[in-house]
């Protein structure tokens, strides 16, 4: 499994984009996709809704189990993505592309997100 250099990555397995005009794109990443399972229901967090760096901000729900789904930064919510909510299964066919699950204009970013490298390490995966 590879891991996009240009993203940064959680320890709860989220990824985030490098902001552009203060606005990043967060998602899961493969690693959390295939954990979960198949992801049959998304909740997201509402358009101007705030989160919080590591905090609960929706779910995700699998044939597995039901999954929180954490904020890797701070800010506030400016679009969910209506595709993952109608089609769920996006999150494990393209949890990098077509499976992204919100957009947030960044307020403040944690030290401690990883590189893609790091990010390989903590999950033991190929990069």
């Amino acid at each position: 499994m590879s891991n996009p250099q240009q993203l940064r990555y959680s320890k709860e397995h989220e990824w985030l984009s490098v902001a552009e005009d203060g606005v990043s794109t967060v998602g899961i990443t493969e690693f959390a996709a295939n954990a979960l399972g198949d992801v049959v229901y998304a909740q997201l967090p509402e358009v101007g809704a705030s989160v919080t760096a590591g905090e609960t901000c929706g779910e995700l729900e699998s044939t597995k189990s039901v999954s929180d789904l954490y904020s890797p930064v701070s800010g506030e919510i400016v679009e969910f993505n209506q595709d993952v909510v109608d089609d769920p299964a996006l999150v494990n066919t393209a949890p990098f592309e077509g499976g992204w699950l919100f957009k947030v204009r960044v307020a403040e970013e944690p030290d401690d997100l990883l590189s893609a490298e790091e990010y390989a390490a903590l999950t033991h995966s190929d990069n």
